[in-house]
C-alpha cells in the first residue's frame, strides 16, 4: 500500500458525493472522490491533516506527460527499482512526495522499456485513492 500524508485543500460536494482535493506537497496535489460529505464525515474540513492510500495495482506508468487520459492524478516520477517477475513486476518510483510502488505486468514492464533512472508519470484514478484520519 502507498501511504502519503496531506491537506485537504479543498472539497466539493454534490448530494453524497465529494471530490476532495489533497495538497501533499508545494508540487503535488491528488483528488479522490468519496461517498460523504463533511456533513456525514467530521475529518472532511479545508486544511486538516489526512492520510492518502492507495495500492500498488492502482498505479498506471507512462512514459509521456501530457497524456490525455481521463485520469487527474499525475506525478513526475523517476524508475528507482525494477524487480522483475515471471508475470508480475514491482517497480519503485521515486518522487517529490517520497517512493511510490507500482505492480504491473512483467509483459507491459517489457513494451515501455522502463529502466532504471528513466524520468516516467505515475498515474491514480481518483476512485482509487482512499483517505484515512
Amino acid at each position: 500500500m502507498n501511504v502519503f500524508s496531506g491537506h485537504i485543500s479543498d472539497i466539493k460536494v454534490s448530494k453524497s458525493l465529494s471530490i476532495v482535493s489533497v495538497k501533499l506537497n508545494e508540487h503535488n496535489l491528488l483528488k479522490t472522490i468519496l461517498l460523504e460529505t463533511p456533513e456525514t464525515a467530521s475529518h472532511l474540513k479545508k486544511g486538516n491533516q489526512i492520510t492518502v492510500l492507495f495500492k500498488e495495482t492502482e498505479v498506471i506508468i507512462s512514459k509521456e506527460e501530457n497524456t490525455l487520459i481521463s485520469v487527474e492524478n499525475k506525478i513526475k516520477v523517476t524508475v528507482k527499482n525494477i524487480e522483475k517477475g515471471a508475470l508480475l513486476s514491482r517497480v519503485i518510483l521515486k518522487s517529490s512526495i517520497g517512493e511510490i510502488v507500482a505492480l504491473i505486468t512483467s509483459e507491459i514492464l517489457d513494451e515501455l522499456s522502463l529502466e532504471k533512472d528513466q524520468k516516467v508519470v505515475a498515474m491514480i484514478k481518483v476512485n482509487e485513492i482512499m483517505l484515512s484520519r
